[in-house]
């Protein structure tokens, strides 16, 4: 054997491999991979809000044999049950065979994402064009949010307590709507601001129409006519605004991005394409030892707070009463339970790169990510998984063949992030971040790759049936 032969071999011996996955399977797992993400497509597609998550989720559950849990209810090895936390959240469980003292394996994702919601008094008229106020949800750049079509999604809640459904802009015959801009003839001032400022809060306004009501020349006539289509359609007034949560979003579907389709751009992949997978892996997991959760949460963009973000006890509480049904308390369950928490990171992106450190940063194709630590510079709101659960997950992806590479979110000093993580882990789980690298993260289009979004799904799978 020549000297550069036994370099070689040794440098694959010892360096950590950093190759792209697509080189690492098939075509056979590469068409795998295709499939897969044409279900989650059309989940992207029928899931644009947290509420329609949770339904497009319960339709999968029940179809594959997931019943309704109930307090009380007797359990055993094999029952798969669901319950939905206000219509915002949903956990799903399947009884595994061994003594739920043994702990749990919970998978949890959220179903948020960042978007424009309407204000509880939106609707206003101001030279003859009607408009929507909106307060943005979620860390977004507000530059991004104009000149798209945007859909409008979610509940009114009338003064008699009937509650109306809304999606507009999602058909093909459906208007759509749209916020604003400058053109760059008259934008010079515009121009001088920060980046940040470029477009502000109280700018994102959305125009939902512009002709008056039956030609009247009263003032407010746009509004008018636009009230009244909605009365005509709806049966609401101005006042059901009130009690209406309402969530303009791209109005885009879901496409393969790339000649050679390697790639899905849509809406909403934080954290979709994580809660997608999870919810296939509880879906396709037959037979566990261990009892799996998996959670899809809402209100991570915003914190976790509130009462269907993992900041409540919702979750708790459901693995209390499992524990109870099964002759055990939570407390136990939870101390001996672990956790994926399945969320993105930031792929490295080509055009700029210089907010991440290169050793320590996720890639697209390169595999699902692990991020042991997430937070600010030092490290603040992380939970930073131990040394001995990062093995763990470590060997169990090794063994499965999964492709898989580590990642941080940006440099050390460029900002970070955090997510449910440490929520978790607070409960005394045993818990790390595991997902999906994103490009143009946040923005109203994202992209992700298929092999690394398949990844996912099989390590998720991976952990519930180990």
């Amino acid at each position: 054997m020549s000297e550069n032969n036994e370099i070689k071999e040794l440098k694959e011996k010892l360096f950590l491999q950093r190759k792209n996955g697509c080189t690492r399977i098939n075509d056979e797992e590469l068409a795998a991979c295709d499939k897969f993400c044409e279900g989650y497509k059309s989940f992207l597609d029928s899931s644009k809000t947290e509420r329609e998550a949770v339904t497009s989720s319960v339709k999968l559950l029940e179809s594959n044999g997931f019943v309704p849990f109930k307090k009380g209810m007797s359990l055993n090895a094999g029952d798969r049950v669901y319950t939905v936390n206000r219509g915002k959240a949903v956990i799903a469980s399947i009884i595994g065979t061994a003594p739920i003292q043994e702990g749990t394996r919970i998978c949890a994702a959220h179903i948020d994402s960042p978007r424009l919601d309407l204000k509880q008094n939106p609707v206003y008229e101001d030279n003859d064009i009607a408009l929507f106020k909106t307060h943005y949800y979620g860390g977004i750049k507000k530059y991004q949010w104009t000149a798209i079509p945007l859909s409008l999604h979610g509940v009114i809640i009338k003064a008699d307590g009937e509650s109306i459904t809304v999606c507009i802009g999602e058909d093909e015959n459906d208007p759509v709507f749209c916020v604003t801009d400058l053109l760059p003839h008259l934008a010079n001032e515009q121009m001088k601001r920060p980046l940040a400022q470029g477009i502000k809060g109280e700018e994102l306004n959305i125009i939902i129409g512009s002709r008056p009501f039956k030609n009247t020349d009263e003032s407010g006539a746009v509004k008018l006519n636009i009230l009244n289509i909605l009365f005509e359609k709806y049966g609401i007034t101005e006042a059901d605004f009130i009690s209406a949560e309402l969530e303009a979003v791209p109005a885009f579907k879901a496409k393969d991005i790339g000649f050679d389709r390697s790639m899905i751009g849509s809406y909403g992949h934080d954290d979709r394409v994580c809660a997608y997978p999870s919810l296939m892996a509880a879906i396709d997991c037959k037979a566990p030892v261990h009892t799996t959760i998996t959670v899809l949460t809402d209100k991570e963009e915003i914190g976790s707070d509130g009462n269907t973000g993992l900041l409540s006890s919702y979750l708790k509480f459901f693995i209390y009463d499992i524990a109870e049904a099964l002759g055990s308390d939570g407390r136990t369950v939870l101390s001996a339970s672990e956790c994926l928490s399945a969320d993105v990171n930031a792929a490295l992106d080509p055009t700029f790169p210089e907010v991440n450190e290169r050793n320590n940063c996720a890639y697209i194709n390169r595999g699902v990510v692990v991020t042991k630590f997430t937070g600010s510079r030092g490290k603040s709101g992380s939970s930073d998984a131990s040394a001995e659960f990062t093995g763990r997950v470590r060997r169990l992806l090794d063994k499965e063949n999964i492709i898989w590479q580590t990642g941080e979110l940006g440099k050390v000093d460029e900002g970070g992030g955090g997510t449910v993580a440490a929520y978790i882990a607070n409960l005394n789980v045993d818990t790390i971040d595991l997902g999906v690298p994103v490009l143009s993260m946040h923005a109203p289009y994202e992209i992700v790759s298929k092999l690394d979004t398949y990844m996912a799904y099989r390590a998720f799978l991976a952990f519930m049936n180990d």
